[in-house]
């Protein structure tokens, strides 16, 4: 009766443990599936961060474009309504234009009387009896009495043939009615050359259009300038969309689908998309998904057959559990054949029983660990943690336990030890008697990990803190000194013209270079507190805790003395012919305020775009007034 009710008992437990391998392999599978999805996201919003800055920065240069534009059309209207179209105003105005050579933004200035007769250009044409009353600015600032700058749609230059956008504004009588039309042109070919520096792979696009749908440039440039898309999904439902956005949409162009990103003007009624094709930005995860999919499937049908032999096996080691509290000789003989160490310790902690691995694993033979502690040898460090588990187990709060500590080998320094505990009890009364413990040296292991640990906190290249270490110590340090009330400053370090720098020497070169400044910060680095960081590319950080703005101030200036004496050759480097850096700095010691960390970063990057704009090769501390040469002021 009581083996039918053992193999019932054993038949269910077999039941479970089947039952548990299908679902481990199923949770497997799923959570595989769960992280490609989340990689696939991660992957697109990579790409929705690259294209929002691709975006960002071409605006910024259409804007600066046609800014150029509004300032030539605002002096030459200011002198037109001057002195007027008097023969002798306009061949003042002529003169000036005749002068003045094509440049790479503005291509050239026209003026028109009020009927669109030519008063004047920058081209080398003769214009005598050539109207432009038919294009579209010319009919839009007749009808419309608007002062503003005007852009339209491209047309085809009659004076040079190519593709050009206008950006025009009206000029007035001195009684305000209409007088005529002065006129920048701008090669949309300039835009295609600058949109070509910008790799969006094999199947994106740059383009720019009127916030109206009407093309202006778009690379590559398939002849699609001038094509109206007033009618496509993003023009119809652009003024209920936010002004920059990310916008994913199947092409009208070409039929190809893209992940784009795009940004209105602030200043003028341009809209500028930058896209990528999805299958372009997913290709590389795709592949990497597949094979990745194709492990985690057979790794899963690997553990479905090691399951299944692990449910046979699980009687016999059901049996040797059994037998180890049953008769001491059999768990004699188990442990004495295991290479793991395996004690049986007394509920006051004396070692009973000690297998004889413990002279590999300890260096002591049983004979000496027998009726001596078994916390003797154990890190002050990890003593208490590893009384805490003992006596847990000795009281009935648990019946095992796994647990990781230190402790002393007889010759050789001290070992990791990792030891799983079970409770014994007495086979008359049931009360327990004691525990076993089977240990193994972790030692190898933990030193692996623990240089794992020491590579995700450093930068490959450089052996600095990478930008995730440096944002954990940021936010650790930021909080100690709003709780101490002491003072934290922030060094943001920029080669000067590294770019061109690679250009020149080659990659190789340029990690040697980056290799040799990081050799500075490290030096620089001289208090344990302080953590010098790569941030980024050409970017470097050095965090100073418990460090006035004073304090700062001389590292910074330690460090860009330390570069200059390096003597790096940099033949692009205008100024030195050597490699240099441009410092931002800032320290906050008011934490009073409801400021985050991030305003520290803000300010020293503010600082650090002072000390370019101000020549590079220099310090700038936030809150200094920089002189930046050649400055223009309105």
């Amino acid at each position: 009766m009581i083996d039918h009710r053992s193999d019932v008992r054993q038949g269910r437990l077999t039941l479970w443990a089947s039952a548990f391998v299908v679902v481990a392999c199923l949770a497997i599978v799923a959570i595989s599936g769960w992280r490609e999805w989340s990689s696939r996201q991660t992957v697109l919003k990579g790409s929705e961060t690259d294209m929002a800055n691709l975006a960002r920065s071409v605006t910024q240069h259409a804007d600066d474009t046609f800014e150029l534009a509004d300032t030539v059309l605002n002096v030459l209207v200011g002198q037109l309504e001057l002195e007027g179209t008097s023969p002798a105003a306009i061949a003042k105005i002529q003169t000036f234009l005749s002068r003045r050579k094509a440049a790479n933004r503005i291509r050239a200035v026209f003026v028109y009387d009020e009927t669109g007769r030519w008063l004047a250009t920058s081209e080398p044409v003769d214009f005598a009896g050539l109207n432009n009353s038919d294009r579209e600015y010319f009919q839009h600032h007749r009808a419309v009495a608007d002062r503003g700058t005007f852009i339209g749609s491209p047309v085809r230059s009659r004076s040079g043939g190519q593709w050009i956008i206008a950006a025009s504004r009206r000029f007035n009588h001195p009684d305000g009615s209409f007088a005529g039309v002065a006129l920048t042109t701008i090669d949309v070919d300039y835009f295609l050359q600058f949109y070509r520096g910008f790799d969006v792979g094999q199947s994106g696009s740059i383009a720019l259009a009127t916030a109206n749908g009407i093309i202006l440039a778009r690379s590559p440039d398939n002849g699609y300038t001038g094509r109206d898309l007033s009618g496509a999904p993003l023009f119809r439902i652009i003024r209920e969309r936010p002004a920059a956005d990310v916008y994913y949409f199947t092409s009208p162009l070409d039929g190809v689908r893209r992940l784009s990103f795009y940004q209105l003007s602030s200043r003028y009624p341009v809209l500028l998309v930058a896209t990528e094709s999805e299958d372009d930005v997913l290709a590389p995860w795709r592949r990497a998904a597949l094979t990745r999919i194709a492990a985690v499937l057979a790794l899963t049908a690997g553990l479905g057959v090691a399951g299944l032999f692990l449910v046979r096996q699980l009687h016999l080691r059901q049996k040797m559990a059994a037998a180890l509290v049953a008769k001491e000789a059999d768990f004699r003989l188990l442990a004495e054949q295991s290479g793991d160490m395996v004690m049986r310790v007394a509920v006051d902690g004396r070692i009973l029983y000690a297998s004889p691995s413990t002279a590999r694993i300890l260096g002591w033979a049983p004979n000496q660990l027998v009726d001596t502690s078994a916390l003797a040898g154990i890190n002050p460090a990890d003593l208490a943690r590893v009384e805490q588990t003992l006596s847990a187990l000795m009281n009935g709060e648990a019946e095992e336990a796994r647990i990781t500590y230190r402790t002393r080998h007889r010759e050789k320094e001290e070992i990791w030890v990792e030891t799983a505990l079970r409770v014994t009890r007495s086979a008359q009364s049931g009360h327990i008697n004691g525990v076993v413990a089977i240990s193994r040296d972790m030692t190898e292991r933990k030193d692996l990990e623990d240089r794992l640990a020491a590579l995700a906190r450093s930068d490959g290249l450089t052996a600095l803190a990478n930008r995730r270490h440096f944002d954990e110590r940021l936010e650790a340090e930021w909080d100690r000194a709003r709780r101490e009330g002491t003072p934290l400053s922030l060094l943001l370090m920029d080669v000067d013209h590294f770019k061109s720098f690679n250009d020149r020497y080659g990659h190789q070169a340029g990690d040697s270079c980056l290799r040799s400044i990081a050799g500075v910060l490290a030096q620089q680095a001289r208090r344990p507190a302080d953590v010098a960081a790569r941030y980024g590319g050409e970017e470097f950080a050095l965090l100073l805790p418990n460090t006035d703005a004073g304090g700062c101030e001389q590292v910074g200036e330690r460090i860009r003395q330390a570069i200059e004496d390096l003597g790096i050759l940099h033949a692009l480097n205008a100024s030195s012919r050597q490699v240099t850096l441009s410092i931002g700095g800032a320290t906050h010691n008011s934490f009073g305020d409801k400021a985050d960390c991030s305003s520290l970063i803000a300010a020293a990057d503010k600082a650090l775009y002072a000390a370019k704009e101000g020549g590079r090769n220099r310090l700038v501390m936030s809150g200094q007034v920089v002189a930046w040469p050649g400055s223009i002021r309105a």
